[in-house]
């Protein structure tokens, strides 16, 4: 059996703003917006080089706004990815690593300040969330682990 993820679906309150940070911000690509009437609106905006989709909308989710959170973006340079997003405007927390080394706990807790020193794959993450407080991590990863 092949299962792939797909779609995650979003919680916002404003969609068309929502849509412009994650379009002109973020530069995800929009793949569809569909406004059947003004209860129901779908909008499928991908992230560059991902596979999977985020859903936002209107009549989507009964989640609340920025409900969803420990999204992961990869991202090969993180160093370099927190100065581009900084640059367009995006409050960006990191880089940083866990205490652990492992992985990172949720909120700010156990984050030791700067990438990991040997930048192993994995190991470096920041933070940011969008305009309604969904909140997402980039995690370095220069070298997958085996059979990924």
């Amino acid at each position: 059996m092949d299962l792939k993820l797909e779609v995650i679906v979003l919680p916002v309150a404003d969609v068309d703003r929502a849509k412009a940070f994650y379009t002109d911000r973020l530069g995800f690509r929009l793949d569809a917006d569909f406004a059947v009437d003004d209860s129901y609106r779908v909008v499928q905006l991908t992230p560059p080089g991902s596979e999977c989709s985020i859903i936002i909308g209107t009549g989507v989710s009964a989640a609340a706004p920025g409900s969803v959170q420990g999204l992961h973006l990869i991202v090969t340079d993180i160093e370099q990815t927190v100065a581009e997003l900084t640059e367009r405007g995006i409050a960006v927390d990191g880089p940083f690593r866990d205490a652990t080394g492992v992985f990172h706990h949720p909120g700010t807790e156990s984050r030791v300040p700067g990438a990991d020193p040997q930048r192993r794959s994995y190991g470096s993450f920041a933070a940011f969330t969008d305009p309604d407080g969904n909140g997402w991590f980039l995690q370095e990863v220069t070298q997958r682990a085996p059979g990924r």
